[in-house]
């Protein structure tokens, strides 16, 4: 697999612009796992940090389903690894393969992509359960945006912890 990441633009206006950048953070991330093997993705290379480059990957699958099914399109589904509502558990991929997690990970981003599109503006709103808030569109967007460049970092560390390969 060959993941194709493209820099958003120097121009535009702001939806294209939130657009271009979380898809630019989606990439990242999966150019971070690219070329290895599903035991080198589920190792915890940072110690004592229990995270792994798989963990990750299936972290943001439940961060994408919430924020966009659950938050904003009010789709009544449960987190993909979580009955419980519990995000920690995706972090748990000692028994994960790319297959599995990769899998979910690209139909959530498939279902955030439908979901955005379909949004007559950026201040459509939904509401968050957990906290009881209701939020837009734009923050939504903004807080995928910004979690995906925290975890990318982590990314980095962890991608180096395994074969030494730094930059993207």
């Amino acid at each position: 697999m060959t993941t194709e990441r493209i820099g958003p633009p120097l121009t535009g206006d702001e939806r294209e612009t939130l657009r271009a950048f979380l898809d630019f953070h989606r990439a990242t991330l999966a150019l971070k796992c690219e070329g290895l093997s599903d035991e080198e993705l589920r190792r915890q290379s940072m110690p004592p940090s229990t995270l792994s480059l798989l963990g990750l990957v299936r972290h943001m699958a439940e961060v994408e389903r919430a924020w966009f099914r659950r938050i904003i399109d009010g789709e009544d589904v449960p987190l993909v690894w979580s009955e419980t509502g519990d995000f920690q558990q995706a972090y748990d991929a000692s028994s994960a393969t790319r297959t599995e997690a990769f899998d979910a990970w690209e139909r959530e981003v498939e279902h955030a992509r439908r979901i955005e599109r379909a949004a007559a503006s950026l201040d459509v709103t939904g509401h968050n359960v957990r906290s009881g808030e209701t939020v837009s569109l734009r923050l939504v967007m903004l807080h995928l945006i910004h979690e995906y460049a925290r975890h990318n970092g982590h990314a980095d560390l962890l991608r180096e912890g395994v074969d030494g390969t730094v930059g993207v």
